[in-house]
């Protein structure tokens, strides 16, 4: 194991920050929010930061879906009551903004 390495698996053990530079605490939640930005991106609801462009991917923007679903099946039972109604709502709104995208 690299030095840095250590340091990376302890910080995600606590859910403590990861780094210095303002980078998100590391949870359920800002992990689901990510995967709800990334198809919002997916759905050209939301610029690329990278390019700055809006652009449609229905099939990753699918994909995405499909995983956070997959989350909400395996984690059933297992989340806050406050984390689940983040996660459902979240995968309603991109659903339904899926299904905009596509017509």
């Amino acid at each position: 194991m690299a030095q840095g390495d250590g340091f990376v698996m302890n910080e995600a053990k606590t859910g403590g920050s990861a780094s210095k530079s303002g980078l998100p605490r590391i949870d359920f939640s800002s992990f689901i929010l990510s995967l709800y930005s990334s198809g919002l991106v997916q759905l050209g609801s939301m610029e690329d930061p990278s390019t700055g462009e809006k652009t449609k991917n229905l099939e990753m923007a699918k994909h995405t879906i499909d995983m956070i679903a997959m989350l909400q099946e395996k984690t059933s039972g297992n989340l806050t009551g406050d984390e689940e109604k983040l996660l459902s709502a979240l995968l309603s709104e991109l659903r339904m903004a899926y299904v905009e995208a596509k017509a």
